[in-house]
């Protein structure tokens, strides 16, 4: 089947329960990384997305759902094939995916264009939250300059002078750069962009060792994450320098990185500790069905599972209307782990975004914790130049 999965493989036959004369399913497409260093990231996505869906018996809205969920490879060129195979042959109505911002690049025009609704539940570009934003893209998570000037604005206020900076040679990557400089006002004594490959990092812990920062901040996501921090925990640089991450250090490289971790400190919009009814809930049965500490990215598929929930239930069976759809979504009538929650014009979340740090649980599993609020209902820049109403 070539990297293509259907929900009945993955929920143990829920779906196949539903009698032959119930509603015609929803049918969605997910197109995530499945393969190579970052299917641990989009094994998230799917766990927290498919959490939902058994949360609520298979259906979303009321209506049963046909998943099917495909691996884009992290290749740009099979991610394009298999969107479109979504959109022509499997006739989704909803696309949720990709994890990486250069495969969101790649399928953005094909499925926006080709008549579905796009959900990210990870991506979100700048590029499309202003200019080129669609009023059929929704992001649950957030633009990705925003996770990584909590870090600059952290740096800043902590008074530190001198940053060497460390990100893929990738769009997220620019954008991290881009975002970590909007807050940072300090000297930027080095900037290294790697291959999104790279799982050798002595060259660059070496070069940060000679330009000698008072903080470190870098993006590296999935396995580049676990390389980097056990390399720079070995390199004995942990006890001279702060170190700031974004997707580096949390509950997707936590089960790899463990004690090497430990006190590193990131940036999210959530952590598993929040004191709310629904993370609780979130968090427990993710527990009790994956035996693993949820990460941002399930939480995030979690939403964009109840997201389209949400509409689905607003609009019952006039789908056809896509204009009362649409709003439908941007009225997020949902109560997301993370608290407040709410779409700005653009389809990007206005939000609350914290400090987090890398701690051991008392069961053994790690996990990040609230450390501090570092901004309140933060909206992307990016949003003013978006033509949408």
């Amino acid at each position: 089947m070539r990297g293509w999965m259907t929900a009945a493989m993955l929920a143990a036959g829920v779906l196949a329960a539903v009698p032959a004369w119930a509603q015609a399913p929803i049918k969605v497409g997910m197109l995530v990384t499945l393969s190579g260093p970052g299917a641990v990231l989009g094994g998230q996505v799917r766990d927290g997305f498919m959490l939902a869906l058994k949360q609520r018996g298979g259906k979303l809205g009321g209506h049963p759902v046909d998943l099917v969920v495909v691996d884009d490879e992290l290749k740009p060129d099979v991610a394009v094939s298999r969107a479109k195979r979504l959109i022509e042959s499997d006739k989704v109505s909803f696309v949720v995916g990709p994890i990486f911002s250069n495969i969101l690049g790649a399928i953005f025009r094909p499925v926006t264009e080709g008549g579905a609704i796009l959900i990210s539940p990870n991506a979100g570009s700048s590029v499309f939250a202003g200019k080129q934003c669609s009023p059929d893209f929704f992001v649950t998570s957030y633009e990705n300059n925003q996770i990584h000037s909590v870090l600059g604005e952290y740096a800043q206020r902590k008074g530190y002078k001198k940053a060497f900076l460390l990100a893929p040679n990738y769009q997220a990557g620019k954008d991290a750069i881009a975002g970590f400089k909007s807050r940072f006002k300090g000297e930027i004594v080095g900037e290294d962009f790697v291959p999104l490959t790279q799982l050798d990092f002595q060259a660059d812990l070496a070069r940060i060792a000679d330009a000698k920062p008072d903080v470190i901040f870098t993006f590296m996501p999935g396995g580049l994450g676990v390389a980097l921090v056990k390399q720079f925990h070995q390199s004995g640089l942990a006890e001279k320098i702060p170190f700031l991450s974004a997707f580096t250090v949390d509950e997707s490289t936590l089960p790899a990185e463990q004690d090497a971790a430990l006190g590193l400190f990131g940036a999210m919009t959530w952590a598993p500790n929040m004191d709310n009814a629904a993370n609780k809930t979130f968090v427990a049965d993710y527990l009790a069905a994956y035996h693993a500490v949820p990460g941002s990215y399930a939480m995030q598929a979690y939403d964009a599972a109840q997201l389209i929930d949400s509409a689905l239930a607003k609009v019952g069976d006039d789908m056809a209307d896509k204009a009362k759809l649409r709003a439908a979504l941007h009225a997020a009538d949902f109560a997301s782990p993370r608290g407040a929650f709410k779409f700005n014009r653009n389809g990007y979340p206005i939000q609350d975004f914290y400090l987090v740090k890398a701690a051991k649980r008392a069961d053994g599993l790690y996990e990040t914790e609230i450390a501090e609020k570092v901004f309140s209902d933060y909206a992307d820049s990016a949003v003013d130049q978006c033509p949408l109403p």
